[in-house]
């Protein structure tokens, strides 16, 4: 395992502890942000937030469209084949027809559903990116501003003083710097899929 891969909270402890058996003389400033609250809380994250619900909705009514006819007909046949036996729809051509249709139909449905899933993730890892590059270059200037050399993630820490908190500096900056950014539908052609995310 690598330095890379250790959970956060380990490397965050690491440093801490390395900083508190430093010599006195070399004092170590450290400092905390909440990425998820200086996103979730600045103009940028969001707008990126209420397009990513008009996309979803959009989205839920493509599937739907295609939902809606597969269950209308699984009830027809459900009715019509109720007091039927087995064998009774086995020796029905008509129904087997319909029965197979439906089936590849469901199996169209929810390939378009993992589909649809896997674009709204793309959707928003394209969004996030100039955000996040934004944030990154933010950060390093408070922290070059601060004379820190540590920066943890608050969801790392148990406590903090409030006052080594850049968070509302962060967004401050944010929303100077990066107020909008394009939020666009990302499609991927049928049949395609995207491997999981590490």
């Amino acid at each position: 395992m690598t330095v890379k891969n250790l959970p956060i909270w380990i490397v965050a402890v690491a440093a801490v502890l390395a900083a508190s058996f430093a010599p006195a003389q070399a004092q170590t400033n450290v400092l905390i942000m909440n990425e998820e609250r200086i996103v979730a809380e600045s103009q940028v994250g969001q707008h990126i937030g209420t397009r990513m619900q008009a996309i979803r909705a959009e989205m839920d009514a493509e599937l739907q469209a295609l939902l809606t006819p597969i269950q209308e007909e699984n009830e027809r046949l459900n009715a019509e084949t109720a007091s039927l036996t087995p064998e009774a729809i086995q020796a029905r051509p008509d129904l087997m027809q319909r029965i197979q249709a439906l089936n590849t139909q469901a199996q169209q449905a929810e390939a378009l559903r993992q589909r649809l899933a896997q674009e709204l993730q793309a959707t928003q890892r394209q969004a996030m990116r100039p955000v996040l590059e934004a944030l990154q270059a933010i950060l390093q200037e408070v922290v070059t501003e601060r004379g820190a050399q540590i920066l943890i993630d608050r969801s790392a820490v148990v406590y903090a003083d409030p006052s080594i908190d850049i968070s509302d500096s962060a967004i401050e900056r944010l929303n100077q710097r990066l107020p909008t950014t394009a939020v666009n539908r990302v499609r991927l052609p049928q049949g395609e899929q995207q491997p999981a995310q590490q």
